[in-house]
């Protein structure tokens, strides 16, 4: 059995055109071209694959056969990858970043950041994102060491040397604890009560905070670096918290959650930063990204009473 011969780009152009208009006269007036070259075009695209495109028996408008609409798919992924490419190295030449690299805090609100890239991916189809999701100095050590060149960082970043910060709104931070715990039990806690049972705090994967503990009261500790396992183990009963409120709202309303009214823990404001460094400004997709994040944290509202965390 012989192989089919490569058709160029162009031939296949032309067949979509066909396909598209409806007549090799339509085709030929789209692409400015004499209809003969058209038909050319089709003939030599037929003989290259070695089948028949197009059923020319009774009928005068060009009809696919089969083999036509099975070929004509991988030509629109063809042409589609063909744009694809001439759209991204359009890109490059006009200063546009082929990728980019985010790094954000872990307690950003998960609606947030989805609005926020699906608006991304719209604007700038062409360029690859890496999303890296990380918490307290972490976010700010990837942007310092290179491997991000931008960052949605908790409120540690904002003093860091060798970074420049720009304030992208807040999330609230509560204590929260299972419905069994003897915290949720107690009404009122008295002051203190939280250093009598086990805290679940969050640790940082950077040597950025090391050695340095945030909102931590309670001696006995089980510390994690994973955001989702602390929800986890919070739900369980294994011992009481802080967390984004976003995040624990549904446990509240279903009561798989309660709130702590701590008189020596309330909890407070988590402030988010959007960070670069300082001899690295972010090209235009990157700054695009920055402006959103600050945009959509404009409107965040502190809780009443709230101090910073």
């Amino acid at each position: 059995m012989s192989e089919p011969g490569t058709p160029t780009f162009d031939q296949l152009r032309i067949l979509l055109a066909v396909v598209d208009t409806g007549s090799f006269a339509a085709a030929g007036r789209r692409l400015n071209r004499a209809v003969s070259v058209i038909s050319y075009g089709i003939a030599n695209l037929e003989a290259q694959l070695g089948l028949p495109l197009f059923d020319r028996e009774g009928t005068r408008r060009p009809t696919l056969t089969e083999a036509g609409r099975a070929v004509l798919a991988e030509a629109r992924t063809v042409s589609s990858g063909i744009d694809g490419l001439k759209a991204k190295v359009k890109g490059l030449l006009d200063g546009l970043e082929a990728e980019v690299n985010l790094a954000v805090d872990v307690m950003l609100p998960a609606r947030r950041l989805g609005e926020v890239l699906r608006a991304f991916a719209a604007a700038f189809p062409t360029v690859t994102l890496r999303l890296h999701v990380e918490a307290l100095g972490a976010v700010a050590s990837l942007v310092l060491e290179g491997k991000a060149e931008i960052g949605l960082s908790g409120p540690l970043a904002a003093s860091i040397s060798g970074l420049d910060a720009r304030a992208a709104g807040c999330v609230a931070m509560v204590p929260v604890a299972a419905p069994d715990h003897p915290l949720a039990l107690s009404d009122p806690i008295p002051p203190g009560a939280g250093r009598g049972h086990v805290q679940l705090v969050l640790t940082d994967r950077s040597p950025v905070t090391e050695g340095r503990d945030f909102a931590v009261m309670s001696p006995r500790t089980w510390r994690l670096a994973d955001l989702g396992a602390k929800h986890q183990l919070l739900r369980e009963g294994i011992g009481w918290g802080n967390m984004p409120l976003p995040l624990i709202e549904p446990d509240l309303m279903a009561g798989t959650l309660k709130r702590l009214i701590m008189p020596d823990d309330p909890g407070g404001m988590y402030r988010f930063c959007a960070v670069w460094r300082r001899d690295r400004p972010p090209g235009p997709a990157a700054t695009w990204l920055l402006d959103k994040l600050v945009e959509l944290g404009r409107d965040d509202a502190d809780l009443p009473g709230a101090s910073d965390v």
